[in-house]
């Protein structure tokens, strides 16, 4: 099977333009690809008709409209090495995951897609197929704690040296660039602090000194924000977050533009054997059909909530790329569709205010992770980011981390305003 996309439409100057149509074409049969229809042609549509039908065509036995879960390790061939499908066992590839892999290059503009059973599982699997002992990155200086963890904790054991830069500020990820940086990691909007990011500038900036830039998406996810486009060379989702979208599976996508790329990393996935097994990859696979108008509804609550905070006395500052004040506004306008559902505020009282907060919302779920249609609150300082405590990285103690769900947005409204007190 063939699987090419182009974009159909100039890329975006403004955020109220809509994100780029692609013209995805599948012919044939792939030999990493579960039963498909002989020819099957998407032409020039839209990001909701990808996300629905990409990778995910009719069972052509039963003409079940929601592909099977291939519940099974390993596949009978026919003769030694006479792969049905080029099937041979399910750590290699699984029709399931096959799916959701075409439709995750598909939403996100890229050739390639590999799942794999978590986000950090995907960081991994980049930065072991891209980088080698004495190598060098550049990391947001307000990462998200895992990321750290993983660079710190696992990857710097390793020969993997690392650093910090404000990734908003191109002087700074300059000066921070060596002779041996391998990659530039960006996250647009950054997780808790929603910093952004130019990934225009910064891809450039990569590439002039020989790195390649890996942005994680999964704050915008691929309805809001297309980093391939920009010149991005990886992509990383927690698929857990927004593509699933219903707090129900854990799961890691990586999306390429150069199939070469893909297929190093390919085989870094099947070497080290983190991947989505068929029922994430299935669950994965629905929550992407409704991303669009899931993202739209998280975006229209987000944007009343960060209206309610900033006339609250008790809250000091609001983090939201969506103001006219943030300093990335005008970068964010410019790459995103919207500016996402994702928001933090500080508070008046310090840290004890911001952890009372937490506890005293009754809608707003006191958790971890975000982008389900639930709203969460979390305090980043004890919970996602304490890995990064005592690190250039620690978050402020007086910071509350909101996922606004798709709920009624009077109801969200209330329950703030009696947390806040």
């Amino acid at each position: 099977m063939t699987l090419s996309l182009t974009e159909s439409r100039p890329g975006r100057d403004g955020a109220s333009e809509g994100a780029p149509a692609w013209t995805l074409t599948l012919r044939g049969e792939s030999p990493r690809a579960g039963p498909r229809p002989g020819n099957v042609d998407l032409m020039s549509e839209g990001f909701e008709t990808l996300a629905i039908h990409a990778g995910q065509e009719p069972d052509p036995h039963t003409g079940a409209v929601v592909p099977p879960i291939y519940a099974v390790s390993t596949y009978k061939q026919d003769g030694v090495g006479g792969l049905r499908a080029g099937y041979e066992y399910s750590r290699s590839a699984n029709p399931t995951r096959t799916g959701l892999e075409e439709a995750m290059a598909a939403v996100e503009g890229g050739s390639r897609s590999l799942a794999f059973a978590s986000g950090l599982a995907a960081e991994d699997a980049v930065l072991r197929t891209i980088c080698k002992p004495g190598d060098h990155a550049i990391i947001p200086n307000d990462a998200y704690g895992g990321t750290y963890r993983l660079f710190s904790k696992v990857h710097e054991r390793w020969g993997l040296r690392y650093d910090p830069a404000p990734l908003g500020n191109l002087r700074a990820v300059a000066a921070a660039m060596t002779q041996k940086t391998r990659v530039v990691w960006v996250e647009t909007p950054t997780n808790p602090l929603l910093g952004i990011a130019d990934i225009t500038a910064l891809a450039e900036l990569a590439h002039d000194n020989g790195a390649l830039l890996v942005v994680d998406n999964t704050f915008a996810s691929p309805y809001l924000q297309q980093p391939l486009a920009l010149g991005a060379d990886i992509v990383v989702h927690s698929t857990t977050k927004y593509v699933g979208g219903h707090s129900d599976v854990i799961g890691g996508a990586l999306v390429v533009r150069d199939a070469g790329l893909g297929e190093e990393l390919a085989f870094h996935q099947n070497a080290m054997g983190a991947v989505a097994g068929p029922f994430d990859a299935w669950l994965t696979l629905r929550g992407l059909k409704t991303l669009g108008v899931r993202m739209d509804r998280h975006c229209d609550n987000a944007e009343r909530v960060v209206d309610l905070l900033l006339a609250h006395p008790k809250v000091t500052s609001v983090l939201y790329p969506g103001l006219a004040e943030h300093p990335g506004h005008e970068v964010a306008a410019k790459q995103m569709r919207r500016f996402g559902g994702m928001v933090s505020f500080r508070v008046a009282g310090g840290e004890a205010e911001a952890v009372e907060i937490c506890n005293r919302t009754r809608l707003f779920t006191l958790a971890e992770s975000l982008g389900g249609v639930e709203s969460l609150i979390e305090h980043p300082g004890r919970m996602t980011h304490a890995s990064v405590a005592g690190s250039p990285l620690e978050v402020p103690g007086d910071l509350v981390r909101l996922s606004v769900g798709i709920e009624t947005i009077d109801d969200l409204l209330a329950d703030l305003t009696q947390a806040l007190g």
